[in-house]
């Protein structure tokens, strides 16, 4: 049987590109998987108790906003950069890191049952939410975000902080996942002073299918001059997307409105298009 040497170059041609591809989840979502996983449980310490409804049921709900020095403070944010924040068209993109516990039952004062949920931030900027009324609205604001993306519920942001009570029920031992060694913070120091004059590359993020109930989170990110997979290191978070392409060209540090499955996720970067496509299912609440 004869050859036909257009194919067999075709294949060759496709065989390369399959090993590039092959390469770069090497160094994405199975970096991930290949990192030995461990965590760190946590002792969360009484912090402030928030009572509000849930929607459906009109049932009380009430949240313990406990601290911790093991949860990581937030970027520093003054309070007129707060307000800017408060004001513009996206003031989610300034993220509070917090560990939200499962739900537990209780019951309030009068013996009624409820629900209670734990959620956890850093000592430093819960001292400071403390001091400053702002700062304490903006936080209970995302600790209902939160809770609601990640439960499915809907809360009323008529709330009350109990004055008498710095939590509902008992306060359980949370584990928070940790990683060995992120993907990240594997860049020497000459590359990390570098990384300040690296560029935003453009990018948009599609949700599929369009109405509905979202299935997958798509990123396309345009990386111009990026020739080959190799100067490219992604990690994926259950929320967030980091991307250098090196040699500093590129920096893109992006969070999700739904939390991903990352073990299945997967990355393709065409090099003749020069664009990055990641393909991350969405976790049903």
């Amino acid at each position: 049987m004869e050859t036909d040497t257009s194919l067999l170059s075709v294949e060759i041609e496709e065989k390369k590109q399959e090993e590039l591809y092959q390469q770069l989840l090497l160094q994405t979502v199975r970096k991930v998987q290949g990192d030995t996983p461990s965590g760190k449980v946590i002792r969360p310490q009484p912090g402030m108790c928030v009572k509000t409804l849930s929607m459906s049921d009109q049932k009380k709900v009430f949240l313990n906003i406990c601290q911790s020095e093991t949860v990581p403070p937030p970027p520093h944010l003054s309070q007129e950069a707060l307000v800017t924040l408060l004001e513009s068209e996206d003031p989610t993109s300034y993220r509070v890191p917090m560990s939200l516990g499962e739900p537990h039952a209780e019951a309030d004062n009068s013996s009624q049952g409820c629900t209670v949920y734990d959620v956890v931030i850093n000592n430093e900027f819960f001292q400071k939410c403390q001091k400053d009324t702002l700062f304490q609205q903006f936080l209970i604001a995302v600790s209902l975000e939160g809770l609601e993306n990640k439960y499915g519920l809907e809360l009323s942001r008529d709330i009350k902080i109990l004055k008498n009570r710095k939590f509902m029920g008992s306060l359980a031992e949370q584990n928070i996942r940790t990683k060995n060694k992120p993907v990240i913070q594997e860049i020497d120091s000459k590359e990390s002073r570098s990384l300040n004059s690296a560029k935003l590359p453009e990018f948009c993020l599609l949700i599929e299918p369009p109405t509905g109930n979202a299935e997958y989170l798509i990123a396309e990110i345009q990386l111009p001059g990026v020739m080959s997979v190799r100067s490219i290191v992604l990690d994926l978070g259950e929320d967030r997307l980091l991307l250098i392409a090196r040699p500093s060209l590129f920096h893109l540090d992006i969070f999700f409105p739904l939390l991903i499955d990352q073990e299945n996720s997967v990355a393709e970067y065409n090099t003749n298009t020069q664009m990055l496509t990641v393909t991350m299912p969405v976790v049903s609440s």
